[in-house]
């Protein structure tokens, strides 16, 4: 494909991936999701300030690891958590596409003291640990927003080598190897702290997968064999055309 292709089916795929996760109930108002460029390790693309459900071609633009737009916005205001997903991008070379979102399960276990664990098969994209970033350790009170890179830079040190990790009091940010792999990780991420949450609500001991079971279920959720039956039936739920 040429570099023009490259990026439309970049743009198409955030498109999808911003649909899918508020047709998902992951994003709502608010929240975002990016992809590193393909022709650029060192920029990438992202909506402008919108809801997620809301999101077309024609509203994502380029923009320098720092943050800066590559192109004019005309008018439109840039998400002021975009520095998430470069600080992000820069300290991770393998990371290709990046979501942050306030979905509600994952905010119970961000404002409590109890570690996210996975406690079924499709959870373990959570990997091993999932740490959790607390803004006011560095920053003091604030409003809370990852908003310049100072703050973006803390919480990518915090994330580390992991996929997830949680936002004290506000959220949680995925990062992951592509886009889809990013959408389902996002996804059953969620769908594990609701389940956790309910087995905590439950009583008695809950059956966490074990280090061998993370590491193989891990393997086989993020195969293209789990992504590619995921990716189309996500799709065909909030109304899109897979390819």
């Amino acid at each position: 494909m040429s570099s023009a292709s490259d990026i439309a089916a970049t743009k198409d795929l955030l498109v999808k991936a911003n649909r899918i996760l508020a047709n998902e109930g992951v994003v709502d108002d608010f929240g975002h999701v990016s992809a590193r460029s393909p022709e650029d390790p060192g920029r990438y693309f992202i909506s402008c300030a919108i809801s997620p459900a809301r999101v077309t071609a024609a509203d994502i633009y380029e923009y320098e690891l720092d943050g800066m737009p590559i192109a004019d916005l005309e008018g439109r205001r840039s998400y002021s958590e975009r520095a998430i997903h470069g600080a992000i991008y820069e300290a991770r070379p393998d990371v290709m596409a990046v979501c942050h979102h306030h979905s509600g399960a994952m905010v119970a276990f961000a404002s409590s003291t109890v570690p996210l664990r996975p406690v079924f098969h499709l959870g373990a994209v959570l990997g091993h640990e999932v740490p959790v970033w607390d803004s006011h350790t560095e920053f003091g009170d604030t409003s809370l927003l990852v908003d310049d890179m100072d703050k973006a830079r803390s919480l990518a040190r915090a994330l580390g080598p992991h996929s997830v990790a949680l936002l004290r009091r506000h959220g949680a940010v995925v990062a992951g190897a592509s886009v889809k792999q990013v959408v389902f990780s996002a996804i059953y991420s969620a769908d594990n702290a609701t389940a956790q949450a309910r087995m905590i609500a439950m009583g008695g001991d809950i059956s966490y997968l074990t280090t061998g079971e993370i590491d193989q279920a891990a393997a086989l959720n993020l195969s293209p064999a789990g992504i590619d039956r995921s990716w189309p039936n996500r799709c065909a739920r909030a109304g899109l055309k897979a390819d």
